[in-house]
């Protein structure tokens, strides 16, 4: 078993707080956001682009690779 600081426990708490709070902002905002889920990116929210429009860019993305 890995033996984690401290300091590092507290930097990963802060980490969280602030991410669900950015979250949190962005949603009242009626901004979607960008999660990782189930090993994928995922955009979620009301104006989140549909899944074909997120292929789309990845694709895109690919090609200039």
């Amino acid at each position: 078993m890995t033996m984690v600081s401290d300091d590092t426990l507290q930097i990963l708490e802060t980490l969280k707080k602030v991410a669900a709070k950015t979250l949190e902002k962005k949603q009242r905002l009626g901004q979607y956001a960008v999660i990782w889920r189930d090993g994928k990116a995922t955009a979620v929210g009301e104006d989140a682009p549909q899944e074909s429009d997120t292929e789309i860019g990845r694709a895109s993305c690919r090609e200039r690779v």
